[in-house]
């Protein structure tokens, strides 16, 4: 298989009406606060129209209910986009339902995250690049009000098709409240000052600017991608010069583990095949686990070194950007997959083209 050519969807325009999918798992059921919150912000704030469908709100929807749902969204000519609304941990048992010549024959923005990836991988498999953040629980559902940066990069996410430049943040949060408690929609979540990005590697110099299509995801979902084996290209070279993003979920996997899950992709002789890396701003806090600001600087330093450990071993002249905002953090920026990123080392530049 080589890279597909790649499609990318129109933007939505103020008043279209964009399809709100479950995808992974139907929270909305369980916890309705976040959720409905996220839809009146797309009407008020975005000036979109939610869609739902059978299986949004259903929290033990099957497989191919959610497919089905999918798939009506994608053929419906009077909806304009596809957004999450939220992730899961079952999304990967849809993929051998979906029907690729329907999906592929109607090209429509789709924007999630974290168990998303599944579906962002098909995607970009299919030639249609997808959007990798985004949802209607986390992102749009932010208690007190949405984050600006968030907010901004998924406006131009949704309604552009130009060049976009990712700005790291001033603050960031990553400490949540329980949904189901009331009192947690009374007032922004905390956030402290942000670190900044850290470019590792040989970004400077004439040879220090890359420019390539994305590719990558959550990487506990990228490691299941590979065990299954169905939406990685047969071909290695299919990611030749691509620009490799990976991010950390709320399942906080250790370092030992982020280096294993690395070396699948060394090992299959992947990784070395990317021209640059950018890795999201590594999530260290969870309701399961409530660890202290220490703590989880701890947890994000040594997942950097096992990030480095790996890549000494399979690509060690590939660059690094660490803490990118993208997935499990907020705020959220919005990476297009399968479209082209320019990472410009010498200026510190990272500008992505929805």
């Amino acid at each position: 298989m080589v890279q597909p050519t790649f499609t990318p969807p129109p933007p939505v325009r103020p008043g279209d009406r964009i399809a709100v999918v479950s995808l992974s798992g139907g929270l909305p059921e369980l916890f309705p606060a976040p959720y409905e919150l996220g839809l009146r912000r797309l009407r008020s704030v975005f000036g979109l129209e939610p869609v739902e469908y059978p299986s949004t709100r259903l929290l033990r929807s099957t497989p191919r209910q959610r497919a089905d749902d999918l798939h009506t969204a994608f053929a419906d000519p009077s909806v304009a986009a596809v957004l999450a609304s939220i992730g899961g941990e079952d999304q990967i048992t849809v993929l051998p339902l979906l029907d690729r010549e329907l999906i592929g024959g109607h090209p429509k923005r789709f924007l999630g995250y974290s168990d998303n990836t599944n579906l962002l991988a098909f995607l970009w498999n299919t030639g249609i690049v997808g959007y990798h953040g985004g949802s209607v629980m986390c992102e749009l559902g932010r208690p007190g009000a949405m984050a600006p940066l968030t907010e901004e990069s998924l406006r131009a996410a949704l309604f552009t098709s130009g060049p976009y430049e990712l700005r790291p943040p001033e603050r960031f949060g990553e400490v949540n409240r329980p949904w189901d408690d009331p009192a947690t929609f009374t007032a922004e979540p905390e956030t402290g000052p942000a670190p900044g990005w850290c470019w590792h590697g040989p970004w400077e110099g004439p040879g220090g600017v890359v420019e390539g299509r994305t590719w990558g995801g959550c990487l506990e979902v990228v490691a299941r991608l590979l065990a299954d084996g169905r939406e990685i290209a047969r071909d290695p070279a299919a990611y030749d010069n691509c620009v490799l993003f990976l991010e950390t979920s709320e399942e906080l996997p250790s370092a030992e583990e982020v280096f294993r899950l690395l070396g699948e992709l060394g090992e299959r002789g992947l990784l070395g095949r990317f021209s640059a890396l950018l890795m999201g701003r590594a999530r260290a806090w969870s309701l399961a686990e409530r660890r202290g600001a220490r703590e989880r600087e701890e947890y994000r330093r040594a997942q950097r070194e096992a990030v480095l450990r790996a890549l000494s071993r399979y690509a060690p002249r590939l660059p690094v950007v660490f803490g990118v905002d993208l997935g499990h953090t907020d705020p959220q920026l919005v990476v297009p997959y399968g479209g082209v990123v320019r990472v410009d080392g010498p200026a510190r530049r990272i500008t992505v083209r929805y």
